[in-house]
């Protein structure tokens, strides 16, 4: 049974829906006799009369309360504000509905062969997915063309260039990953949404509030061995924009390693016969040396006591929040002016970091004494001698991390924490990535530090925007979400991003307990002042929405 409760300020409305032997019931729905089933959603005829029942009881002046969302075979009761009157509730309900997922194999025979990743690929940090989403709006040149048909065939001729990702991982001795490629192929699903994209416009930006539906988990799939690497979903919206989702294991790729994926799809989704650049395996590369050599300090993996006191943080999964940030030239100049000269060609990537680390760690109240972390993504291509190949299409990059005590990061000036961000960024080089090779093969593959951590990974160079599957370029391209898989919330992206104002910066997504993120916003509102916050995304919770998924 599922209890609605609307308690008008004055404690004289008392109104209640419950779900019972599949039968919604309210004091002016008795008589109405409207069934529900898993098979029908929600209908017109019930939306209105639950409209009329609620505002039949409703005071406009009353600016707080409970909308009911029926979901399948649930109510979810959710809150909204700032309604003045009924006519201006914007309710978007709308269904998408999926196709059965299949498996896409490669286009032609390829070799079945076991590839190992290397001992950078297979550390304990990266054994989870990581989704994207790309958005693409209707191009009238494009009229009559499906974007499922088009990128379900490139797939496939794709997959005969990348074939490990048509096949699946597997744990040898000593918890080695590698890849048995079979050919079993990769899992795409077809769907179809019943809305236009510019109905969700205020939603289109991480943390999605529909993303588990724009991005199905089939289940049995997020495993890390023995399941398909590569999850995608076309969802076709009826202005004929869409959206390409894709998931991927991260110990088969970077981030720059699946932009090269997504743009070699992309050509051929044009009509490519190969990828401009083809993809190269070389793991032996990053294998551990023999013997190996711990030659350097990695203080991102120190395995610190996993205690309640000092600096663990007690998460409850139920009290996590996400939001997403966007800074733009005004807040990027205000933070440039706060730092020393000596720092004055300081990135726009450490400036942020820097701000994103004082304020979170000031929002989550840790001793003054406890040591925080910041680790900070680096690619390490260019830091070879000779470099990574091009083409390389693994993982090759490490996350140093800058530390400094609670006390010191919050009470020194703004430019001590962008000088620890830029000097732990420059530690990077190929003799530092050997010896994180050295050290998973030596320490078992350790995870990274999770105590009082933050990892930030800069995806604003990668040019995602720009994989063209014939529509033009995305309106938007990143993560779905922030964090490092279930395991690991204190991982945020830095994308690319224009306001509703037209103004291009940085956006990121961040999670925090509830009353942390409370903090968070008004540590970064007091800190850049002026219309910060006023600036902000619209946040997901704050968007009214009905939605269901179908097979």
């Amino acid at each position: 049974m599922f209890i609605y409760n609307q308690v008008m300020k004055s404690h004289l409305t008392c109104f209640s829906i419950m779900h019972k032997n599949n039968m919604l019931i309210c004091p002016a729905m008795k008589q109405q006799n409207i069934n529900y089933s898993e098979q029908m959603f929600i209908i017109p005829e019930l939306i209105k009369l639950i409209s009329e029942v609620l505002f039949q009881h409703l005071v406009i002046s009353c600016m707080n309360f409970f909308l009911t969302m029926v979901l399948i075979g649930e109510v979810i009761v959710k809150s909204y504000s700032r309604i003045q009157h009924p006519i201006a509730l914007l309710l978007e309900i709308f269904t998408i509905q999926r196709r059965q997922p299949e498996l896409v194999a490669p286009a032609s025979p390829t070799p079945h062969e076991v590839k190992l990743l290397s001992d950078i690929d297979d550390q304990e940090g990266l054994r989870f997915h990581i989704p994207f989403f790309h958005i693409y709006q209707h191009k009238p040149s494009m009229e009559g063309k499906d974007p499922v048909r088009i990128i379900r065939d490139a797939l496939s001729r794709t997959l005969v260039f990348y074939y490990p990702f048509a096949g699946r991982i597997r744990e040898g001795h000593g918890r080695k990953l590698m890849v048995d490629c079979t050919e079993e192929g990769v899992l795409f699903i077809e769907a179809d949404a019943d809305v236009t994209l510019d109905q969700l416009r205020g939603s289109l930006q991480p943390p999605f509030p529909c993303s588990q539906e724009l991005l199905y988990n089939v289940p049995g799939s997020d495993g890390i061995v023995n399941c398909p690497l590569l999850l995608i979903q076309v969802t076709r919206f009826k202005c004929g924009g869409f959206i390409f989702a894709i998931r991927v294991n991260h110990t088969m790729v970077d981030g720059t390693g699946l932009v090269q994926f997504v743009s070699a799809l992309t050509e051929m989704a044009q009509g490519a016969h190969q990828p401009s650049i083809l993809p190269v395996w070389q793991r032996e590369l990053l294998l551990a040396r023999d013997p190996p050599q711990i030659t350097c300090n990695h203080r991102e993996y120190e395995q610190l006591p996993n205690t309640k006191e000092g600096t663990i943080i007690s998460y409850d999964e139920n009290d996590m929040v996400q939001r997403s940030f966007f800074f733009g030239p005004t807040e990027i100049a205000f933070l440039r002016r706060l730092v020393p000269r000596h720092l004055g060609q300081c990135t726009r990537f450490e400036l942020i970091t820097a701000c994103l680390w004082r304020c979170r760690t000031k929002a989550l109240q840790l001793a003054p004494e406890d040591d925080v972390r910041m680790m900070c993504i680096v690619n390490a291509r260019a830091r070879f001698n000779p470099n990574i190949p091009l083409g390389y299409y693994g993982n090759a990059f490490a996350y140093p991390a800058a530390v400094a005590s609670v006390r010191k990061l919050c009470e020194n000036p703004f430019g001590y924490a962008v000088e620890l961000i830029k000097k732990v960024k420059a530690e990077v080089t190929e003799e530092y990535v050997r010896s994180v090779a050295d050290l998973m093969v030596t320490k078992e593959r350790p995870l990274f530090t999770t105590v009082g951590s933050c990892i930030v990974s800069n995806l604003t160079r990668f040019g995602l925007k720009e994989a063209d599957f014939g529509w033009g370029k995305a309106l938007y391209a990143g993560v779905s979400q922030g964090g490092a898989g279930p395991a690991f919330h204190g991982a945020t992206f830095f994308m690319n991003y224009e306001n509703e104002k037209g103004e291009k910066g940085v956006l990121f997504p961040i999670y925090l307990p509830s009353n942390a993120m409370e903090r968070f916003e008004k540590e970064l509102g007091d800190f850049l002042g002026g219309d910060f916050n006023n600036n902000q995304p619209t946040k997901s919770d704050e968007i009214p929405m009905f939605m269901r998924s179908t097979l």
